[in-house]
């Protein structure tokens, strides 16, 4: 197999720990460019706009789209081009998590009111869509096949979101049940965002087949880690109360894992169950336990390793190694 050539990266930032740091310039542009597109001619849309982005967020997605395009050969002319799908994927992730509030009307957002808590489902809902349109305006100058991919990934996401709600406080799901759930909810926009940046980069079928794949086994990673936080916190840290999705019946890692030996927890996490503290707090001990959580973070592992494996599709770099270590950090997260 023909690997795809990385483009060049100046010397000084090759030995760097940080893997932003090799697409910083790229990084800026992303903030610049949003910052931006989040302005309406209505001031209470720029406004949950501005207070939803501005308020935090890692830029994962921007992180790893624009790595994947410079590993893959993306050149600097092109990398405007890079920068627009980053951000387009970057606002259609932020419309979900406005339109995920209003649906499980979470109150707080990374460690502090949401916009659905401060402005409403209303509004909430239609910043969501500004957001959405404001993505698809981008995408519009692209080819239809890289617009297909972000529309595909919109439509998993819809799908994902709707299956989610069906398993809500099903005690029966199992762990295919939840991973084609996070599959269409978490990891279709990693996967549309590294086919996407292998795509504009001018690799080869393969080569873009597997970071999309790449893209898919990161998100399932992250998801998992994210599931493992929301039972073990600590709150400042995860930005939201311990067990919020537990309480709210959101079928998670951990809980599969747990309800497969336990049937107290499968009683605990039925429809209907779990309506006070007490029954929250024998749930968490439950999906605490050490065995679950260790097979929890093996399975959490096996996606690492196969996106780590999936790396040697391209050729050796700076920003493979970024790549590398943006793939392993996930394990490391505490947020």
């Amino acid at each position: 197999m023909k690997l795809a050539k990385a483009a060049s990266i100046p010397a000084a930032v090759a030995g760097s720990s940080d893997p932003a740091i090799h697409v910083r310039d790229g990084l800026h542009r992303v903030e610049t460019k949003l910052a931006q597109l989040l302005n309406s001619n209505e001031a209470l849309i720029s406004e949950i706009c501005h207070y939803l982005v501005d308020g935090g967020g890692k830029r994962l997605r921007p992180l790893f789209i624009l790595l994947v395009f410079r590993a893959c050969g993306g050149i600097d002319d092109l990398l405007e081009d890079a920068v627009d799908a980053a951000i387009a994927l970057e606002l259609i992730h932020s419309a979900t998590l406005l339109h995920d509030d209003i649906i499980d009307t979470g109150m707080l957002r990374r460690g502090k009111p949401s916009a659905y808590a401060r402005y409403g489902p209303s509004a909430s809902l239609v910043a969501g869509d500004y957001l959405f349109c404001r993505a698809f305006e981008l995408c519009g100058r692209f080819d239809e096949r890289l617009v297909r991919t972000a529309a595909g990934a919109c439509l998993q996401l819809t799908e994902g979101e709707v299956m989610e709600g069906r398993m809500r406080h099903h005690a029966a799901a199992t762990l295919d049940d939840y991973l084609a759930v996070i599959t269409r909810k978490t990891a279709s926009l990693f996967g549309a965002g590294g086919r996407v940046a292998a795509d504009l980069a001018g690799a080869g079928p393969a080569t873009i087949d597997a970071m999309e794949q790449l893209g898919l086994a990161l998100g399932r990673a992250f998801q998992m880690v994210d599931d493992v936080l929301d039972i073990v916190g600590p709150e400042e840290k995860i930005g939201k109360p311990v067990g919020s999705d537990l309480r709210a019946g959101v079928l998670s890692l951990p809980v599969v894992i747990g309800m497969r030996e336990t049937p107290e927890l499968k009683g605990l996490f039925a429809n209907g169950a779990m309506q006070n503290d007490g029954d929250l707090r024998r749930a968490l001990e439950l999906v605490r336990r050490p065995a679950v959580l260790r097979e929890a973070q093996a399975l959490a592992a096996g996606q690492i390793a196969v996106a780590r494996d999936l790396l040697s599709t391209v050729a050796p770099s700076p920003y493979r190694d970024g790549l590398r270590i943006l793939i392993d950090d996930q394990l490391a997260r505490d947020s």
